[in-house]
């Protein structure tokens, strides 16, 4: 039988930059299999006149909408359109502005990009992407201490796409490369402040992985070693017995995405306080 994938349009309108929407989105679309979105991104939409030029084109192509806009006057036009037109519409932060306003019992000041001020927050994000992106692959190690987390494992066991991700919510990231029979920098075993936490993953994945890695012209390097089932084996064996041996905490990312990764190790922290 022939497996088909069917397609939809989906809209996504925002005064702001879009970014919650698509993220809303795509965790909506996630859990519908044999339906695949094109998204339709409409940012910085704040008057009736690019809302025009917005419902104009959802009516050609018409699907599904989701919209974050604070205006009530703006919304209310976008609701009225679109039942007119036979296309949901869904207000994907006012079920939540409602369940603030209720238990805090105050209004919102439904400000248009508020997740976007540059406060304390916003810099703390900033120093931690640069602090993460200075320390990626072991570079830098004589200032490990400073970092929140270090995370350790072999290669292409996502240790840089974690540590980017932590980086964003502010927490100072340092990743080091787990190489066979090559030890870790004397700085790491002195470190006292960060969490230090180890992924790992199946042989067959990290396998796979690397077998679709373009490594380009790399002086000795040896692809058949790199991919080589048992070779695999024997880091993962080797970064097992260096976590126990300090006990540091592993974490196997073979069926894990990047988002539950860094949950994972969010979790850890308070835990080994």
């Amino acid at each position: 039988m022939e497996n088909r994938t069917n397609f939809f349009h989906l809209h996504l309108i925002s005064d702001s930059t879009g970014e919650t929407l698509i993220s809303a989105g795509r965790a909506a679309s996630a859990q519908f299999k044999s339906a695949q979105p094109i998204e339709h991104v409409y940012p910085l939409v704040r008057n009736r006149k690019q809302l025009l030029q917005v419902l104009q084109s959802i009516d050609s192509q018409p699907g599904i909408v989701l919209y974050t806009i604070v205006d009530r006057e703006l919304a209310t036009f976008i609701d009225q359109r679109c039942a007119e037109m036979g296309v949901a519409s869904v207000n994907v932060l006012e079920p939540v502005m409602n369940a603030f306003q209720i238990y805090l019992g105050a209004p919102s000041r439904r400000r248009v990009g508020a997740q976007h001020v540059m406060n304390a927050g916003y810099f703390a994000r900033i120093e931690a992407l640069n602090f993460t992106m200075d320390h990626d692959d072991g570079q830098m190690p004589d200032d490990y201490n400073d970092a929140d987390v270090i995370i350790i494992g072999i290669s292409r066991t996502s240790k840089t796409p974690t540590s980017i991700y932590l980086a964003n919510r502010g927490i100072k990231t340092a990743n080091i490369p787990i190489v066979y029979g090559v030890p870790l920098p004397e700085t790491l075993f002195a470190a006292t402040k960060p969490l230090i936490v180890c992924l790992i993953a199946t042989t067959d994945r990290i396998s796979q992985v690397r077998e679709n890695r373009i490594l380009g012209a790399t002086p000795g390097f040896d692809r058949g070693e790199y991919i080589d089932r048992a070779a695999i084996s024997e880091e993962l064996k080797y970064a097992r017995s260096l976590c126990a041996r300090h006990n540091w905490p592993l974490i196997d990312v073979t069926r894990r995405s990047i988002e539950e990764t860094a949950a994972a190790i969010v979790a850890l922290r308070p835990k080994l306080r």
